[in-house]
């Protein structure tokens, strides 16, 4: 699989691998959902890639929340992402030129906290895992983008 070996370059103005897996996973569950979340950040490790998605509940699912239904908006969630599989992966081997090999997604709601995690069939680049560690010290060990 030529297809899948060189992770893609830098976006347009200059992020670097992990802020542009953020930056796309925010406008896919934008396009896909109707809102995405506010802030985002993706850390690669080993032989995978988490990206932690802060706010994005929609107004419909605040109010199933207020009426104590975790449960039906984690289960309309985990339907959602299961229809989303495809797009996300798609995306996250286009982006990294690696094949992945198995997707999870879990949702938070106190904080407001998507979790999506992607399994490679083979260990990272040990450049993009000084990325994470780059972006760690940059940002305090906490910050967010998007």
């Amino acid at each position: 699989m030529s297809g899948l070996q060189q992770p893609a370059p830098k976006g347009h103005d200059g992020e670097g691998l992990l802020g542009r897996i953020s930056t796309e996973m925010v406008q896919l569950m934008k396009q896909y959902y109707g809102k995405g979340p506010t802030k985002a950040k993706s850390y690669f490790l080993d032989d995978f890639l988490i990206v932690v998605m802060r706010g994005g509940t929609t107004r419909a699912e605040q109010t199933m929340l207020e009426a104590d239904r975790e449960d039906t908006v984690r289960e309309f969630r985990q339907q959602f992402e299961n229809e989303m599989t495809g797009r996300m992966t798609e995306l996250i081997e286009e982006l990294t030129g690696r094949r992945v090999i198995n997707y999870q997604s879990q949702i938070l709601f106190d904080p407001d906290i998507s979790v999506e995690l992607f399994f490679f069939e083979d260990v990272v680049d040990p450049n993009l895992l000084d990325e994470t560690t780059r972006a760690l010290a940059e940002a305090g060990g906490g910050g967010y983008g998007s």
